[in-house]
């Protein structure tokens, strides 16, 4: 008896760590706790920036379907298409046996997250609204891929980064900031959205950040009584320069601070965004050099 209880005492002890292993608990940008039995190797995403997010945290390999518009980087771009992020082929994602799906919180539909969450599939949604909350995400995802190291790199990196920007810009001169996301209707964003965060990182001011709206529609009279002494547009595809140079005494006009941005660094709130921020932070700096010229 006794030479029996040791045997299996031994291969108790000897048992693979993996069925040893506790369950994976992280919780989500909408306060959800999400539970996996075990690593996830079957992703979805469900959003560009989560596709993003996926794979800086390393967790590219294991994704087997994405959102469309899902094209950075470039691999993801090969992957099956699951559906545009409101409109999801719910078919679709489920042939694809997920054993998680990240999400786009504001951007999926409800009714589809929860009909997913109903046919038993764990879903992580995403929404990171201030910067230092995609290096927790990046941290987060590697957990949930069984990656931890690798996201934990990922995250330290981003950190990093933005730790250099903020030291390089932040004490700058502020300067007034217009950021047009559309021009017809005339939209913006307000300063609960990541944006509003790169534009204060860079010493800027956003003009229209008070208002209630996350993306709100103003008028042209709105802005032209605010006088901003920047204007960005955040879509490469749009003119900024055909809309307000019929003003010449705005002071955006008159300072020759109009600009473009590179879509989709500003666009998505994922790992690119320090990019956008980058480039957003020297265009400032272009617009105060135009404060000592004629």
């Amino acid at each position: 008896m006794l030479a029996a209880a040791t045997a299996f005492c031994a291969a108790s002890l000897a048992a693979p760590l993996a069925v040893l292993a506790a369950p994976i608990t992280v919780q989500d940008d909408a306060q959800h706790a999400v539970t996996l039995p075990q690593p996830a190797h079957r992703i979805v995403s469900l959003a560009p920036h989560a596709t993003e997010l996926l794979f800086t945290a390393g967790a590219g390999v294991y994704v087997v379907g994405v959102s469309d518009y899902s094209d950075y980087p470039p691999a993801a771009a090969k992957l099956p298409s699951v559906g545009s992020s409101s409109a999801l082929d719910i078919e679709r994602i489920v042939s694809l046996k997920p054993d998680l799906i990240v999400a786009w919180s504001s951007g999926n539909s409800a009714s589809q997250l929860a009909r997913l969450r109903a046919l038993g599939v764990p879903v992580f949604e995403s929404e990171p609204r201030q910067l230092e909350a995609i290096a927790s995400s990046l941290q987060r995802l590697g957990q949930l891929a069984g990656i931890p190291d690798q996201g934990a790199a990922a995250a330290q990196d981003f950190s990093a980064r933005l730790a250099q920007l903020t030291a390089t810009y932040q004490q700058r001169p502020p300067v007034r900031v217009f950021y047009q996301i559309w021009q017809k209707p005339l939209m913006t964003l307000n300063n609960k959205h990541m944006v509003s965060s790169v534009i204060r990182l860079c010493g800027g001011e956003n003009v229209f950040g008070q208002l209630p709206q996350l993306a709100p529609t103003v008028s042209t009279e709105a802005v032209l009584s605010a006088n901003p002494e920047v204007i960005f547009s955040a879509d490469g595809g749009n003119n900024v320069d055909g809309g307000w140079r019929r003003f010449p005494k705005l002071a955006a006009v008159a300072g020759n601070n109009l600009f473009t941005l590179t879509p989709n660094w500003m666009s998505r709130p994922g790992p690119r965004i320090l990019d956008g921020a980058a480039e957003l932070c020297q265009q400032l700096d272009l617009a105060r050099s135009h404060r000592s010229q004629p």
